[in-house]
């Protein structure tokens, strides 16, 4: 669930499942790993929508914990899925090419196929007698005749009058071209053709001159005849107001199309519309804010996305983003969001869930517990600490050291660094100020910390096991091994820390890591894991048991590499590193972790 995989491999066997978050339930199918089941993904989708639906009044009536008790008959439903999918799954023959006799082109005739420009008799009569209507309709208007331009001069197909044939498309295209040419750029055509033709016309004695631009005489236009009052009966044509002239330029109106018994009926549909719109909008906000909206990728794609940056802003590696990221989209979609919640929230919640859950881990490590145990059966409780070059192993060590002895646990430190140069002599001076903060004299004589050393240059793992067959015998209750800092892709170190493990078996083995690292903690988790895997001659290798993570004092709030090495090996944060000295050791707060790496 974490890396938003839905699939799962246990030994011979593969499950897949799929959650359905409405309804609060889980399909599960099982097979044999061996086998490669095409089908899988279909057979889980069918069942899923089918039970959903056939069970939906039930689940919704009562819970689908509720259910559990119950039977549901569902085994001919499913074996029929199964059939239908294997079915489809098959892989089908080849299908034959149709011939040519076959089709449909090859039953429609030759004649039929072939355009013809002539005009064939049923068509013709359709055509006149669709012409003589617009011809009807076109000498309603009172302008229509004398404003109309002519088909010559507008460029316009031909009709059938004049033996050519017109489709459909292209009748209602040139009626539309007539209309516009009649309504609008018609006007100006004839007035620039007015102007440009008048000296040439002699026989007409009072050309119509049109003044757009406001500069020709009045009185040339006025055609109507003045009352008493001096007030013109008439109104201008209606075609005239299509076109306003301010100062020298032109602007073409919005064409119109609509009568006016439409415009005064969408005028008194508004009213209503009205009214109704503000009820609409009050129920609407009333629904909005009852829980009824079932979460989809889409509402939360842009949320994500912000939270993934945010994450890999707060030193979270970006692969694993990624991974809770999607992660969180699975666990989401198809939910039913809460009264007053919106998807921020809802996303921001959910991710917060997943974050704690990620730090909270599955087995707890109890080292108190365990060295008690140890105690019980008269053996030394072995701890060895791994990691790279600069983390602070041998002074978290020491930390771990003072809080083993505060709780009454004697100690003996393992000098296992035998490469770096003042290794041992580090661990000196710490086991000497350890051993003054808790002298003999407090625990009745007896020595509560001492350092295991054989100098440098020597077998690491041999001086591994003298020191924990040292402890046996001198009866310490805790083994710290110190070992060297070694890069994850230095593959002879990595080998002699895998011969280190295998043969001492330690009881813990901690990997230190700094928290100012990104994307780096996730590559030395996951090298250090498969070294120690590839270079162990056991047959069930050992592997990482737990982190301790230092310099946590020096990141503020981007505590992304705890989510990142958590979730990389789903092993526990034993140790928080905070500070220079030995009381600065601290364990992991999940849910504080989780609200400084949500904080803006």
């Amino acid at each position: 669930e974490r890396g938003g995989n839905n699939c799962f491999t246990h030994e011979a066997l593969t499950l897949k499942y799929k959650l359905d978050n409405q309804f609060e339930l889980v399909f599960v199918v099982g097979f044999q790993k061996i086998l490669t089941l095409t089908y899988v993904d279909k057979l889980i989708d069918d069942v899923h929508r089918l039970f959903r639906d056939k069970y939906r009044t039930e689940i919704q009536q009562q819970s689908a914990l509720s259910l559990l008790n119950g039977t549901f008959d569902f085994q001919n439903d499913f074996l029929q899925l199964l059939r239908e999918a294997e079915e489809s799954s098959k892989v089908r023959a080849p299908t034959t090419m149709k011939k040519f006799e076959d089709s449909e082109k090859a039953k429609k005739p030759v004649r039929s196929m072939i355009e013809t420009r002539g005009e064939k008799p049923k068509e013709k009569a359709k055509n006149s007698k669709k012409n003589k209507g617009a011809k009807k309709e076109g000498s309603d208007g009172p302008l229509a005749t004398s404003k109309a331009v002519p088909a010559e001069k507008s460029g316009l197909p031909v009709g059938p009058e004049n033996g050519i044939e017109l489709s459909k498309e292209e009748l209602i295209r040139r009626k539309r071209e007539e209309f516009i040419q009649k309504h609008g750029r018609g006007m100006e055509k004839s007035s620039k053709s007015s102007k440009s033709d008048a000296p040439k016309e002699k026989g007409k004695k009072a050309p119509r001159v049109w003044a757009l631009g406001g500069s020709a005489n009045k009185e040339a236009l006025d055609y109507s005849a003045p009352t008493a009052n001096g007030a013109p009966e008439g109104a201008p044509p209606e075609d005239i107001n299509l076109i306003r002239g301010t100062g020298s330029g032109r602007q073409l109106q919005d064409l119109d199309c609509s009568s006016s018994d439409d415009e005064g009926a969408a005028q008194n549909s508004t009213k209503p519309s009205a009214t109704k719109g503000t009820l609409g909008g009050m129920f609407g906000m009333l629904k909005g804010l009852v829980g009824s909206k079932s979460l989809s990728r889409e509402d939360m794609e842009s949320v994500l996305d912000k939270m993934r940056d945010h994450l890999i802003a707060k030193n979270v590696a970006a692969d694993i983003a990624v991974q809770l990221c999607e992660s969180v989209a699975n666990k989401l979609e198809g939910k039913v969001m809460g009264t007053f919640s919106t998807v921020t929230s809802t996303v921001k919640l959910a991710l917060q869930e997943s974050l704690v859950q990620i730090l909270q881990p599955q087995r707890r490590v109890d080292m108190l517990r365990d060295i008690m145990d140890a105690q019980r059966h008269q053996r030394p409780y072995v701890v060895t600490f791994c990691g790279v070059n600069g983390v602070g192993k041998s002074t978290n060590l020491a930390k771990i050291s003072f809080w083993l002895l505060e709780n009454g646990f004697s100690v003996l430190i393992a000098a296992c660094d035998t490469f770096r140069a003042g290794a041992v002599e580090q661990l000196r001076t710490h086991t000497r100020r350890l051993h003054a903060l808790h002298p003999p004299e407090n625990h009745g004589g007896r020595a509560m910390v001492q350092l295991f050393e054989k100098g440098y240059g020597k077998d690491a793992a041999g001086i591994a096991m003298e020191a924990i067959a040292f402890a046996r015998n001198q009866g310490f209750d805790v083994v710290l091994v110190d070992t060297a800092g070694r890069m994850q892709d230095n593959a002879p170190l990595m080998t002699a820390l895998a011969k280190l493990i295998t043969v001492n078996t330690p009881d813990l083995v901690l990997f230190v890591g700094e928290a100012l690292v990104g994307n780096e903690a996730v590559d030395q988790l996951v090298k250090f894991n498969r070294a120690l895997a590839d270079h162990s001659m056991a047959q069930t290798p050992r592997l990482i048991d737990g982190i301790v993570l230092t310099k946590f004092d020096t990141i503020d709030d981007k505590v992304g590499a705890a989510i990142s090495m958590t979730y990389i090996t789903s092993k526990p944060i034993v140790f928080v590193g905070t500070g220079q000295t030995y009381c600065d050791l601290r364990s992991l707060n999940a849910k504080a972790v989780v609200a400084a790496l949500m904080k803006a």
